[in-house]
Order: C-alpha cells, then structure tokens, then sequence
C-alpha cells in the first residue's frame, strides 16, 4: 500500500514545488542587471543529443545546513550518476542575500559545466551567475529564482500564484474563514516566499475571506532559532491571533515546535509547507491538522536532468522546448525558461506515515 501511494503522490507532484515559487512576478527581475543574450538565442537545441558522459554539476543551495535543501541536493546528486555525471553540494552556512556570490565565483573558475542555485536573493547573484554564463555554465534555479536574464531554467516546484491561494484556503478551511492571522516568511528578500505572500494577499481580497484580517509578516530568515523567537512574538502581540502560515519549512517546523509546548496548541492553527519527517511528530500530537508540500526529491532530481540537458545542447531553455527527465518523464518550458514540477500534496494523519522525506 505504501509504495503504491508513494508512487499516487509522485504522479500528483509530478511536480517533481513551491519553492520551498508559477509564475515569476515582476521581484523577480532585475533592472540593474543589464541582460544577457539567452542561451536560446545563439544555440539551437538538438532534442536527440546523447547526455555527455562526466558532466560537473555544483548544487548551491541557499544554506548548506536547510534539512529540506539538503534533501533537494543530494536527490539531484544522485541523479547525476543516472546519466554518469558527477555532482556536489556547496554553500553558505547563512541565507543572507549576498552569501551566495562567492562560491559561485569560486565554481565559475573551477570550470563546472553547471550551477544550479535556489537564490537567496534574485539579483544579488545576477552579477556572478552572469560572468559564470558568459564562460559557458549553464545555470539552473530552483526552489527560489534567480533574475531571470541570469540563468538559463528556473525548476519551479510549483505554480507561484497555486502555492500561495492553496495555503489560505487551507487555513481558511481550519478556521472557518475568520479572525486574525499572520505569515511566518524565511528572509525578507526570498524570491519565492515574496511570491507566494503576494498571492496570498491577492486571495485574502476575495468577498470569502472578508472575516480575515492579516496583521502581519514576520521573518525569521529560515533560521530555526529566529524563527521559534518570532512565533513567540506574534502570538505574544495578537493576542486573538487564529492561525499562522508559514510557507518554510524551518519556519513551519520551529513554530510548531514552540506552540506544541504552549498555552496555544489547539486554540492557534498552523499550517505552511513542511516534510513529513520534520511534522510527523506534531500532527501526532495535534499541534498541526495539515499542511503542505511538493517531493523535495523529485524538486532535485528533475533539476540534475535540466542541468545535463542544457550541458549536453539538449535544451536552450526556449519555451516550448521538451525536457526527458529519467523516471519522471518529459516536461514543457514555458515562459521565461521556467519548468513546474507539479502541484502541492496536502499531508494529514490519515497519510503522513505513507511517506518517508
């Protein structure tokens, strides 16, 4: 029973995400950055190209020690042995806007064939990933975007504007559509979660949610003690407060570690997008009903095959291009170079011991 669901939630996240972002939203593009030609413009894909043998793909998540980049990474690490690559994870121990840029100059003059990055900040990495491109390093985003004249694919792990309406209805459904509510975000700068927050808002305006009121986003950069801190705060000043979203993972799992020892379980909802591993222990206890989520391993393994694709001349990253990605089959490039894994799967205690990430 459980590999047959397991393989159900592979189909409906055929995502392969969010983010922890579809469409992109005009944060995501930079006016500084002056545009690079896209590679779709001075290369023409050739779909039945072999996969080069020993390709060097780097993964830069947003912070080496975020236990659900970390799953990302090493599924797309492995799916480099797929097509006989190899692949590596590096990265800042901090999701500051500017941590990322010096590995990323550090993998453009060791020569990788491929970067792939969840952007901490979308045009604080478009300088370097620029220089990287014009050495020919393909880049790959994901999970969080980079500008979009600065990389090559963004894997989106699910459509933008459905993460975000689809976690409101979700509290909203838990709440009865009323009272006081608030965001608990990763960084201020996160190009996904500002995504998915503007959705949010955009929901929040129709006629059915007229009885919410949002008072107010917090940020606790994805570090689990500031966000831990941070729930305390929000709870300590609205003091009516009905729910929490908090759309990461460390965020949703530091919050629900703080409500579960106090005076609010049971009488503050929280939802948001988490693993099964990290909430399994308090849907148990109750302290969260449900939330929600993409196969973090599917996010990093159908961006391994992007990366081979666009090294290997496969692909340009052009809409409308095909990419054959292993076991999870071909996806369609849209707009902006952009590839959606799939939509968000809803975990509960009816389902959560079915899954294993």
């Amino acid at each position: 029973m459980r590999s047959i669901r397991m393989v159900t939630l592979t189909a409906l996240l055929a995502l392969g995400v969010a983010a922890c972002g579809g469409g992109t939203t005009k944060d995501t593009v930079s006016s500084a950055s002056p545009a690079a030609p896209a590679s779709s413009a001075v290369a023409k894909a050739d779909p039945n190209a072999p996969i080069k043998e020993g390709l060097k793909l780097a993964f830069l998540p947003k912070q080496i020690n975020n236990p659900y980049e970390t799953i990302v990474d090493k599924a797309g690490i492995e799916a480099a042995a797929e097509f006989k690559g190899e692949a590596k994870e590096v990265g800042p121990s901090d999701a500051s806007a500017s941590s990322q840029i010096s590995y990323i100059n550090t993998l453009t003059q060791q020569g990788h064939d491929a970067i792939l990055i969840a952007a901490n900040d979308a045009n604080a990495v478009c300088g370097p990933l620029q220089e990287a491109r014009a050495k020919g390093i393909k880049i790959v985003s994901y999970d969080s975007d980079a500008a979009p004249e600065c990389r090559d694919i963004f894997i989106n792990q699910a459509s933008s504007e459905e993460v975000g309406r689809s976690q409101v209805k979700l509290l909203a459904d838990m709440i009865g559509s009323k009272g006081e509510i608030a965001i608990l975000s990763a960084t201020a700068n996160a190009t996904n979660q500002n995504t998915w927050i503007e959705f949010m808002k955009d929901e929040l305006g129709k006629p059915e949610y007229k009885d919410m009121k949002l008072v107010k986003v917090a940020y606790g950069d994805d570090d689990d003690q500031k966000s831990f801190t941070e729930t305390q705060g929000l709870l300590q000043a609205y003091p009516d407060l009905k729910g929490i979203i908090s759309p990461t993972t460390v965020g949703i799992s530091a919050a629900a570690r703080y409500i579960s020892g106090s005076k609010y379980k049971g009488k503050v909802v929280l939802t948001g997008l988490g693993t099964p591993n990290q909430m399994r222990q308090f849907v148990k206890d109750k302290t969260v009903e449900k939330f929600a989520l993409w196969n973090p391993k599917d996010l990093g393994y159908l961006a391994s095959f992007a990366a081979a694709a666009l090294a290997s001349g496969q692909i340009t990253g052009a809409e409308g291009e095909t990419l054959k990605a292993g076991k999870l089959g071909e996806r369609t490039i849209g707009a902006k170079g952009e590839i959606i894994l799939g939509p968000p799967f809803t975990f509960e205690a009816s389902n959560i011991d079915e899954f294993d990430f």
